[in-house]
């Protein structure tokens, strides 16, 4: 049986490697409304952050309608380095997930509700990038599947766990969580430094990391992903590193 409360929780730790990221020891409640617009087609000119060489490969959105920002994939953090909340090592990394049964397991102790909002909206077969975070070198190492969506989160209840809420009550519970199970490694690991090179250039260039949560909103845990985004990232894994 998996052992509890190793994911992220409260808002999650902005990584190491971000430098006025701050650390998050509090639940920080942000709103489900999305603020960003949807990414529009890139302006003409030089990019040095791929974007051009790969929208090759994709479909020109030729419609010019603005709608809502649709997102069908996920980044899910996590960390693989020990460290002890209330007495417990919440560490857990993918190999951890490979180790477990089925290469399932439940994604438990979110306590953000924007984060926990995100798990309830998750669709079974969606796919998500497992990220490691709060670690030496952030980034992106596999892949994984939503293979049962949101239900309640047990530990909540649970005194000896580190995320024990006191306020929840199971007849309404507060908190959520979803199943996943692991698909497969990426090809190379992605580090954060890489992806936020391109985010940068990509917000001066219009291409499709622009909006990305992991910077605008690098505390939560959990954040969805455009399928722009979600196929640029994987992309990367393609690439010989910087």
């Amino acid at each position: 049986m998996p052992w509890p409360s190793r994911k992220r929780d409260k808002g999650a730790v902005a990584d190491k490697k971000e430098p006025d990221a701050k650390i998050a020891k509090t639940e920080e409640e942000t709103s489900d409304k999305e603020e960003e617009e949807k990414s529009t087609k890139p302006p003409a000119g030089s990019s040095k952050s791929g974007w051009k060489n790969w929208k090759k490969t994709k479909e020109s959105d030729s419609s010019g309608e603005e709608s809502k920002i649709k997102y069908c994939h996920w980044l899910l953090k996590s960390e693989p380095e020990s460290r002890l909340e209330k007495g417990v090592d919440v560490k857990f990394s993918i190999d951890d997930l490979k180790a477990q049964p089925n290469q399932t397991t439940f994604w438990d102790g979110v306590r953000n509700y924007q984060a926990r909002n995100f798990l309830r909206a998750m669709k079974l077969g969606q796919q998500a990038f497992f990220y490691h975070s709060n670690c030496k070198e952030p980034g992106i190492v596999g892949i994984v599947k939503i293979v049962k969506e949101a239900y309640p989160d047990h530990t909540q209840f649970d005194q000896k766990d580190p995320h024990y809420d006191s306020s929840s009550r199971r007849e309404n519970p507060k908190w959520s969580m979803v199943d996943v199970q692991f698909v497969r490694m990426t090809k190379r690991f992605i580090p954060l430094s890489e992806i936020k090179a391109h985010h940068l250039a990509h917000k001066a260039d219009g291409g499709p990391l622009k909006n990305m949560m992991l910077f605008t909103r690098q505390r939560l845990s959990i954040q969805p992903l455009t399928q722009e985004e979600f196929d640029f990232v994987l992309s990367l894994e393609e690439e010989k590193p910087h």
